[in-house]
């Protein structure tokens, strides 16, 4: 929330009061992303980083075109985990020699599309395998290969954990070493690995143990590698704030290790990049969600303010999309900031569900019907991530400003 200027009790995004905003995008709801936060966000990340190691947007976090194509000169790649978010990237103008293209569940059209792009496969199966080989003969194009690892740790502390144990991402590490020295089929070139235990972590720490670990299994399992290693793909993870007590993440002890991992990758495999695969933190807290008070009601002695948006364009903030205990998003008045009076309210959408409730019981500016409620932390995993269709309802809109 402070990352955004206020000007006469109103929130501003892009320069621009919020109720101007409202009336330049025509209607709510509408998520309203701030490029010159994303910018300033991407360029703290490049501070910490060993000037070798390259900076990837993951376009699951936010696939809006317009935001895609600002990002993209910001980075040195993207990564993709289908055939839609391939094509937005490649229509944003992104090298394809710089794109990764991730997914348990790869349909074979997809990986044909993929080897013909000539776009990077993060192979998680020996099916895969299989098919991007017999994919390269129809197309007539070799298929770019890193093998996406299942590692044998998990990363503490992470919000959703998508490596370590019994997953359905990646291949198992103890299976890759026979796996790389069986890969001699025709139209396949090996670059490398990718390896991305978990996602949403708070504890630069914790982050740091999983790249020193992430990098040390890659090293063990480039041994059997059956051509040099170009590429190491280390996964993101890093998290934001959303709830009370959460601290921003502390990024001193990533940056350390980075240069520790770089230092090493250049005298063991020296041909090979080290790639950090960011979303949400490049974007998360750059954007907004903003839906307008359409009712009042008091209820039992309980203030319930009625908006036109709800859990189905921002899952996530209803506590539906991850959370195991429920907890409110960080949300305000955004054109009674300074506003003086202030009461115990919750915020509540059109859907005919109890779970559709974007703050429960929380101290607000007292609002009136026509007033804009805002969602902070809201720049991704929103309206791509949510149920837009259900019950009927309208989208919403987003505008990059």
């Amino acid at each position: 929330m402070d990352r955004f200027d206020i000007s006469h009790n109103e929130l501003e995004l892009g320069g621009l009061p919020l109720s101007l905003l409202a009336e330049r995008v025509g209607q709510t709801p509408f998520y309203a992303y701030d490029r010159s936060l994303i910018a300033a966000r991407i360029r703290a990340v490049r501070q910490v980083l060993p000037h070798k190691v390259h900076l990837h947007y993951a376009l699951k976090a936010n696939p809006m075109p317009a935001l895609v194509s600002f990002v993209r000169p910001l980075v040195d790649g993207m990564d993709v985990a289908s055939a839609g978010e391939l094509k937005l990237a490649l229509d944003a103008g992104a090298d394809p020699q710089s794109i990764g293209f991730a997914g348990p569940g790869k349909r074979d059209a997809e990986l044909r599309q993929a080897v013909a792009a000539g776009v990077l496969l993060h192979v998680e199966s020996e099916r895969e395998l299989r098919v991007l080989a017999e994919s390269a003969q129809l197309v007539g194009r070799a298929a770019r290969v890193a093998l996406r690892i299942n590692p044998d740790f998990e990363l503490r502390g992470a919000g959703m954990h998508m490596g370590g144990g019994a997953k359905p991402f990646g291949i198992d590490a103890e299976q890759v070493p026979p796996l790389l020295r069986g890969m001699v089929q025709d139209g396949l070139v090996f670059e490398g690995f990718h390896i991305y235990p978990g996602s949403q972590n708070l504890r630069g720490h914790v982050i740091a143990e999983s790249l020193r670990r992430s990098f040390d299994l890659a090293l063990r399992l480039a041994c059997d590698a059956p051509a040099p290693v170009r590429h190491i793909n280390l996964g993101g993870g890093w998290g934001i704030p959303y709830f009370p007590g959460e601290q921003a993440l502390d990024l001193a002890p990533v940056a350390a290790m980075l240069a520790q991992v770089q230092s090493d990758l250049e005298g063991a495999l020296p041909s090979a990049r080290l790639v950090l695969e960011l979303g949400r933190y490049l974007v998360g807290e750059a954007g907004v969600y903003v839906a307008r008070v359409m009712d009042r009601k008091v209820s039992r002695g309980q203030v319930f303010l009625v908006t036109d948006g709800g859990m189905h364009h921002h899952l996530a903030a209803s506590g539906n999309f991850g959370q195991v205990i429920r907890r409110n998003y960080p949300v305000v008045i955004g054109n009674r900031l300074q506003a003086a009076k202030r009461e115990v309210a919750s915020v509540v959408g059109p859907l005919c569900t109890p779970l559709d409730l974007l703050a429960d019981r929380m101290e607000l500016a007292v609002a009136q019907p026509g007033d804009l409620v805002v969602v902070f932390q809201s720049g991704a995993y929103g309206a791509t991530a949510s149920p837009q269709a259900f019950l009927g309802h309208p989208p919403c809109l987003e505008v990059l400003v």
